[in-house]
């Protein structure tokens, strides 16, 4: 298959209505099935990963886990959790955040990034931005920085962009949809 021309939209069904009425959910489980649109959206991500100056990444619950782990194999660089409340083993920190549909928490491990470390959060979808900024803020609770994130797809008219670049995070997207 030629993944130079590729449409990752494509393999990316638009779910109505899920998890609640009035939410049009992306489903990345197509993509995941067809293993030259994963190669290629990671390429794609790879690609943007190329171009900034870290030191780890951070893959954000649960479907950030998947481009993450698979970028940091790629990128050979190390991949740190951010995960819902209870998954962690050891002392942690919390951060609450804001959803399209109501409200989360996030954990991350007080000794899982070295103080000083340049943080580069992964996620599948940037959507009003509240996981990633959420993610960030607490990247900054253990002594780290976080200079960007990457997305597979970033719904624009959510204004999650905006929303992380007002709090100095520039942020990436291989797909941009309105």
């Amino acid at each position: 298959m030629n993944t130079k021309h590729m449409q990752l939209l494509d393999y990316l069904p638009s779910i109505p209505d899920f998890p609640k009425p009035g939410i049009q959910f992306r489903d990345i489980s197509p993509l995941l099935g067809h293993p030259d649109a994963f190669a290629y959206a990671l390429d794609c991500m790879a690609a943007l990963a190329q171009q900034l100056d870290y030191t780890h990444l951070v893959g954000v619950e649960s479907r950030g886990f998947i481009f993450a782990s698979a970028l940091a194999l790629h990128t050979k660089k190390s991949l740190v959790l951010v995960r819902k409340p209870n998954k962690l083993p050891q002392a942690s920190h919390q951060q609450s955040y804001g959803l399209e549909y109501g409200s989360d928490v996030l954990e991350i491990q007080s000794t899982s990034l070295p103080a000083g470390s340049r943080v580069l959060l992964i996620d599948d979808v940037l959507a009003t931005g509240g996981t990633l900024l959420a993610s960030a803020k607490l990247v900054e609770q253990v002594g780290a920085k976080t200079i960007a994130s990457i997305c597979l797809l970033e719904i624009e008219s959510l204004g999650g962009k905006a929303k992380l670049q007002s709090h100095g995070i520039v942020s990436h997207a291989v797909i941009k949809t309105p």
